[in-house]
C-alpha cells in the first residue's frame, strides 16, 4: 500500500498524508486535490474504493459520429459539463469511417451499466437505418435522449434545431442581398436534417425568390458531409450560374469558398456563401463566415436535464423540442453584382456551361 501511495502521491503532485485523507473520505482536502488524487488513481489503473464510487451517479454515455467538425465537439463540451455538475461522469464514444460502430459502442456502454445515452446525429437521424435498436433500450428499461433527427414512435425526447427555418433564413437574407439564383449545398437526403433543409431552401426560393418549383432540381446538389463535398457541389453549381450558395455545415460552405477561389472568383464580391452550424473559429476564417447558428448550449443542457428526469423517474415528454437557429451575417456574403461572372470563365478550361434556367426577378 505504501507503495501506492507514493505512486498516486506522485502523479496527484501531493503527499502521500493527503493520498491517504482523500481514499479514506477524510474532511480537510480541497475539492479540486480531491480530484486530482481521484483522476491519478485512475490514470494509474488503480480501483477506486467503493465508498468513493458511490459519490458518483453514474456513467451516461455520449455517442457522437466524429470529432474533425467542430461542431460535435462543441455538443460534447457542453454535455459533459452538464452530465458532470448534476453528479454523472460522462463516457464519450466517438466513430470513425470503419472503426467502432454506434451498436458496438452501446454494447460496451451497457456492459458497464450506464444510466443512460446521448445520442448526436446518431443513426436515429438516418430514415434508411433501423430504429428498433432504440426501442430495444428503451425496453430494457434504459434512458435516452437523442439530438438533431427524429423518429416517431420512438418512446424518449428528441432536442433539435429547426433545420428547415435555418434553410429559410439563408435564403431570406440571400434574396435581401438582391440574389435569385440561389445554390443548396447538403448532405445524402436519408437524413432527417438533410431532408428538412432541403424543404426548407425549396420553400423559400418559391416563395421569396419567385423560382418554380420545376426549376429548382438543377440548384440543389447533394453531397458527402465535409470540406471536399462541398467543394466538388459548388464547383457544379457554379457551372450553372448561381451567385449564391446555402450549405448544409460550415464546413461544406469552407468547401464552396475554396471551389470558388479557385476558379478566379472573389467571396464575397462574386460568389455569397452561407454556412450552417457557427461552429468554433467561423468568425475567424477569411471571410469571416456568415452562417445560421444552432443554439448548442441550450440545447445540449436541455438534453441533459431530459435525461437526468428520465433516470430520476420522472420521465420528460416523448415528443421533439425544436429550438430556432439564429442567423450570424459576416463577412462571406454581399450584395449580388449587377452583372453576375459568366460560369467557368475564370476557371481556365473547364466545361461549358449548361443553359442557364430563367428565372423571374
Amino acid at each position: 500500500m505504501r507503495a501506492r501511495l507514493s505512486d498516486i502521491a506522485q502523479q496527484a503532485e501531493v503527499s502521500e498524508a493527503t493520498v491517504s485523507r482523500v481514499l479514506n473520505d477524510r474532511p480537510g482536502v480541497a475539492p479540486e486535490t480531491r480530484q486530482a488524487v481521484l483522476t491519478a488513481l485512475d490514470v494509474l489503473g488503480y480501483e477506486r474504493p467503493a465508498r468513493l464510487r458511490k459519490r458518483s451517479a453514474g456513467l451516461v454515455g455520449l455517442v457522437v459520429p466524429e470529432l474533425e467538425n467542430p461542431i460535435f465537439p462543441a455538443f460534447a463540451q457542453v454535455i459533459e459539463s452538464t452530465l458532470a455538475q448534476s453528479g454523472f461522469t460522462p463516457v464519450l464514444c466517438t466513430q470513425t469511417p470503419g472503426g467502432v460502430t454506434e451498436d458496438e459502442y452501446v454494447e460496451m456502454l451497457l456492459d458497464r451499466q450506464v444510466s443512460g445515452i446521448v445520442f448526436v446525429s446518431g443513426l436515429h437521424a438516418d430514415t434508411a437505418a433501423s430504429h428498433d435498436r432504440y426501442r430495444a433500450l428503451i425496453g430494457r428499461p434504459l434512458p435516452v435522449v437523442m439530438i438533431n433527427g427524429y423518429v416517431p414512435g420512438i418512446a424518449a425526447p428528441f432536442v433539435s434545431c429547426d433545420d428547415r427555418e435555418s434553410a429559410e433564413l439563408a435564403v431570406a437574407h440571400l434574396v435581401a442581398l438582391g440574389h435569385r439564383r440561389i445554390g443548396l449545398i447538403t448532405g445524402p437526403d436519408r437524413f432527417v436534417p438533410v431532408q428538412r433543409k432541403v424543404a426548407g431552401w425549396r420553400s423559400a426560393m418559391t416563395r421569396l425568390a419567385g423560382v418554380a418549383e420545376a426549376d429548382l432540381d438543377p440548384l440543389a446538389e447533394l453531397s458527402l458531409f465535409g470540406v471536399e463535398g462541398g467543394e466538388a457541389a459548388a464547383g457544379r453549381l457554379l457551372d450553372r450560374g448561381v451567385t449564391g450558395i446555402v450549405c448544409g455545415s460550415d464546413l461544406m460552405a469552407l468547401g464552396a469558398i475554396r471551389a470558388a477561389r479557385q476558379r478566379g472568383l472573389s467571396v464575397p464580391g462574386e460568389l455569397s456563401v452561407v454556412g450552417y452550424d457557427d461552429s468554433p473559429l467561423m468568425a475567424f476564417t477569411d471571410p469571416p463566415l456568415t452562417t445560421v447558428r444552432q443554439p448548442v448550449a441550450a440545447m445540449a443542457v436541455a438534453a441533459v436535464r431530459a435525461l437526468v428526469d428520465e433516470i430520476n423517474g420522472h420521465p420528460a415528454p416523448h415528443s421533439e423540442y425544436l429550438f430556432r437557429p439564429e442567423l450570424v451575417v459576416r463577412g462571406s456574403t454581399a450584395v449580388v453584382r449587377a452583372t453576375p461572372p459568366v460560369a467557368g470563365k475564370a476557371a481556365g478550361r473547364q466545361r461549358p456551361a449548361p443553359p442557364a434556367v430563367a428565372v423571374p426577378a
